[in-house]
C-alpha cells in the first residue's frame, strides 16, 4: 500500500536537490546538512539505530558549527500574476481533505493510518504543477525558492522531528507513569474536573518545555488521558485526544522552544524583539487554553 514510503521518498528527493544546489553555490555546510536529511528520509530505515543516531549527531554538529549560511535576498515577487498566486496554496488543503475522504473508498490502495499525509503530499505535487503552468515558471524555480527558504530556516527545520522523538523517549522512559502518580496524589479519584484541568494544563506545560504538542501527548496521554479520562470517566478517546492536542497547541503559542513557529518568523522578519511573536500570541493562547479545558469537561462530564 501507498504510505510513508511515498512521503519520505518525495521529501528525501527534494532535500537531495537542495543539497546539490547548495553544493553548486559552494555552501558546503548547507549542502551537508541537506544531504544528511535526504539520507534520513531515503535510507533511514535501512541504516539502523546506531547509524541514525550518528546521523542526528552530525546534523547537530553542522548546525552548531555556525557555518550554515542564510540565503541571498529573494528577488521581489512579480505583481503581474495577481490572485492566481493563491490558487496553488489553496489546492493543498483542498486536496488533503478530498484525498482523505477518497482514499477511504479505495481500500487497499493507501495505508489508512497515513491517508492524510499521502493526500497532503499529492496536493503539494498538484500545487507544484499548477505553479509551473499558471505562473510560467521554469522547472528549477520551485527548488531554488524552496532551498532559499530552507536556508533561511536553517537547523530549525528539523526541530519538529527531534522534539517528537523526545516525546517517544519520554514515553519509553516511563515519564507518563511518574506524572500519573503525581496527578493521582493530588486529584481525588473520580474528580473529573480535576483530571481535565491536570490534563489540559499538563499538555500545555509539557509543550512549553518540549516545544511540540506531539512530544507532550504520549506523556500526558499515559499519565492522565487514558487512565483518568478515558477509562476512569468513560470519555470518548477521539475527544480526549483531539481537545488535548488543542490544549497542547496553546502551549506552542507561548514557548521559544517551538522555534520553527515563534523564533523563526521573528528572524525572517528582522523583528527587534526576538520574542515579539510570543508576546503577541499570549492574549489568544491563555483564554483558548481555558476554553479547551471547559470544552473537554463539558464533553466528558
Amino acid at each position: 500500500m501507498i504510505g510513508l514510503n511515498l512521503v519520505y521518498g518525495i521529501a528525501g528527493a527534494v532535500f537531495a536537490i537542495f543539497a546539490v544546489l547548495a553544493l553548486r553555490d559552494r555552501r558546503l555546510a548547507n549542502a551537508g546538512f541537506h544531504a544528511l536529511i535526504a539520507a534520513s528520509f531515503l535510507i533511514g530505515d535501512r541504516l539502523g539505530d546506531i547509524a541514525n543516531g550518528l546521523l542526528v549527531l552530525a546534523l547537530v554538529a553542522i548546525a552548531a558549527s555556525g557555518r550554515m549560511r542564510r540565503a541571498d535576498p529573494a528577488p521581489p515577487p512579480a505583481a503581474r500574476h495577481g490572485a492566481r498566486v493563491f490558487v496553488p496554496a489553496l489546492v493543498i488543503p483542498a486536496a488533503a481533505l478530498a484525498g482523505t475522504l477518497l482514499f477511504k473508498q479505495l481500500p487497499g490502495l493507501v495505508d489508512p493510518k497515513q491517508a492524510t499525509l499521502v493526500a497532503v503530499t499529492c496536493g503539494t505535487l498538484i500545487a507544484l504543477a499548477l505553479c509551473l503552468a499558471l505562473l510560467n515558471a521554469r522547472p528549477a524555480e520551485p527548488f531554488v525558492a524552496g532551498r532559499r527558504l530552507i536556508d533561511d530556516i536553517g537547523w530549525v527545520a528539523v526541530m519538529p522531528q527531534m522534539l517528537a522523538s523526545l516525546g517517544a523517549v519520554f514515553a519509553l522512559a516511563g515519564v507518563g507513569g511518574v506524572v500519573g502518580e503525581l496527578v493521582g496524589a493530588v486529584v481525588p479519584a473520580g474528580n473529573v474536573a480535576g483530571a481535565v484541568l491536570a490534563y489540559a494544563l499538563g499538555m500545555a506545560a509539557f509543550t512549553i518545555v518540549m516545544g511540540n504538542a506531539f512530544a507532550a501527548f504520549p506523556v500526558m496521554a499515559a499519565a492522565v488521558g487514558v487512565p483518568l479520562l478515558i477509562r476512569g470517566a468513560d470519555g470518548d478517546p477521539a475527544v480526549v485526544a483531539a481537545v488535548g492536542m488543542l490544549a497542547g497547541f496553546c502551549g506552542t503559542l507561548m514557548t521559544p522552544m517551538a522555534a520553527n513557529f515563534n523564533l523563526m518568523p521573528a528572524a525572517l522578519l528582522d523583528l527587534k524583539d526576538r520574542y515579539g511573536v510570543i508576546r503577541a500570541q499570549l492574549p489568544t493562547a491563555i483564554p483558548l487554553l481555558a476554553f479547551n479545558a471547559a470544552l473537554l469537561y463539558a464533553m466528558i462530564a
